[in-house]
């Protein structure tokens, strides 16, 4: 009876581990089943929305989504913060990957993105001492000069802006960040309409000049022109006639002659003069 109870023992013992096996085959081939059913992945930044051309990237028309690794696609991006403040310069549809070839670089297309609305960019010709050697950054703050040729020798020169924004110097819209200056050939500033048109008057009629200015000094003083005469010391003689415009032309009002009139009585010549406003009254 002790062998066949033995038997018995061993026989349930064998069973047991048999199904204990058996499930645990069974769960380890379903978590393989799913993972080989469901491939793997990689999170991307993708768009939240159809996004347009000049659109800058924010983390608002952003999200993260999973890219399956089996679906190579070359410029992915992982991380948001890799791309806000970026310009598309290709549209992205909803839901889709945002790729660097759809990124425009800190230049060209990404600078409009920089441009308030209502404002104007509009390049100016440097040298290195227009530019003041090199020390003009983008960012920086800038009045605009001209040189123009006067009546017979004399020379004007007046400031046509005042505390106007450099944009870009070159084709650098950020600053050096080691402070290093750069000799630039062009240089960028942010300007209304209306300063759009004076620069560009400006620059048809003479040349113009850049002196870079406090970022900290906001003022706009009323500069008077000053010539080549009176930094000889010429003084400038004021008009005394009074000017009228009259069809387009200038007419000089002169003041009339005075009036003289000699009186005869009793053999005696007395002789009297009135001026032009007395004689008028």
């Amino acid at each position: 009876m002790e062998v066949v109870t033995d038997t018995r023992r061993i026989g349930f013992a064998l069973l047991a581990a048999l199904l204990i096996s058996i499930g645990i085959t069974s769960v380890f081939y379903m978590r393989v089943s799913k993972r080989q059913s469901r491939p793997q992945t990689r999170i991307i930044v993708v768009a939240t929305s159809a996004l347009q051309p000049g659109t800058p990237l924010t983390a608002d028309n952003l999200m993260e989504a999973n890219w399956p690794l089996n679906v190579p696609l070359e410029g992915l991006i992982e991380k948001k913060g890799d791309v806000i403040g970026h310009i598309l310069i290709y549209p992205v549809p909803a839901k889709e990957p945002i790729l660097q070839r759809d990124l425009a670089s800190s230049t060209s297309y990404g600078l409009a993105a920089k441009i308030p609305d209502g404002m104007r960019a509009m390049a100016v010709r440097t040298d290195e001492v227009a530019n003041v050697a090199g020390y003009l950054f983008p960012g920086s703050h800038v009045d605009v000069l001209i040189t123009l040729r006067g009546d017979g020798n004399d020379t004007v020169s007046r400031t046509v802006l005042q505390n106007v924004q450099v944009l870009t110097t070159g084709t650098k819209s950020e600053p050096d960040p080691n402070g290093k200056p750069e000799d630039v050939k062009v240089v960028t500033l942010l300007l209304t309409p209306e300063q759009s048109e004076r620069l560009m008057l400006a620059q048809s009629q003479g040349k113009v000049e850049i002196a870079l200015r406090n970022g900290n000094d906001s003022a706009t003083p009323e500069v008077a022109p000053v010539s080549t005469n009176e930094l000889a010391g010429i003084k400038r003689i004021e008009p005394r006639k009074q000017e009228l415009k009259q069809g387009g032309r200038v007419a000089v009002k002169t003041k009339p002659p005075g009036y003289t009139v000699e009186t005869v009585a009793a053999g005696k010549v007395t002789t009297a003069t009135f001026s032009a406003t007395a004689a008028e009254n």
